[in-house]
Formats: C-alpha cells, sequence, structure tokens
C-alpha cells in the first residue's frame, strides 16, 4: 500500500512489546535466544469503533500481541525480515480490516 493511501487511515499502535525468541543467524542466538523489543503499526478505519464504542467494530490490541508472541517466541528464523514479514502476514491474514501493518 501506498504511503500516501495510509495518510488517510487511522493506526492501531503497539510499543515496546517484548518476547524472549532464538532468531538469528548465529547458533549462539539459537540456542540461548535473546530478548525482542517489537513494535507494530496497523492501519485501519476506526471511525465506527470510535462511534460505537464496540470492541466489534475493532480489532482488539490483545489479538495483536497474542500474533506477535507467537511468531517471536514461535519456531527459529534466521532473519529480523522473516521474523516481520511472518508478525505482518499473519495479521494481515486474520484481520482483513486491516489494510497495513
Amino acid at each position: 500500500m501506498a504511503e500516501r493511501e495510509l495518510i488517510d487511515k487511522d493506526k492501531l499502535v503497539l510499543r515496546g512489546l517484548q518476547f524472549h525468541g532464538f532468531h538469528g543467524v548465529k547458533q549462539e542466538e539459537k540456542t540461548l535466544g535473546q530478548k525482542f523489543v517489537v513494535d507494530v503499526d496497523a492501519w485501519m478505519d476506526l471511525s465506527t469503533a470510535g462511534e460505537t464504542d464496540s470492541i466489534s467494530d475493532t480489532v482488539s490490541y490483545t489479538n495483536i500481541y497474542r500474533i506477535v508472541k507467537d511468531v517471536v517466541e514461535g519456531p527459529s528464523q534466521n532473519l529480523l525480515e522473516s521474523v516481520a514479514h511472518r508478525i505482518a502476514s499473519a495479521t494481515l491474514l486474520k484481520f482483513p480490516q486491516i489494510s497495513a501493518v
């Protein structure tokens, strides 16, 4: 999605999510693991949720948190780009109302 198109969207923002994972190219990273700090921006139209004050008209931050947790604490990836891609793909697949991550 073009950056210009995102200007007209709202976004859900999660900052500083911390997990222990085993990602990286080096064997020590895969064996010992390390702390990962993740930020997520998820763009979607939040106008209906703002008007109705109903959780059913938005995506719960908890659901996005769970996706990030599952990916970061899940199977080892060599590259952080792969971790980010898996987070974005899983979020977009589960929540079609989100237009970009």
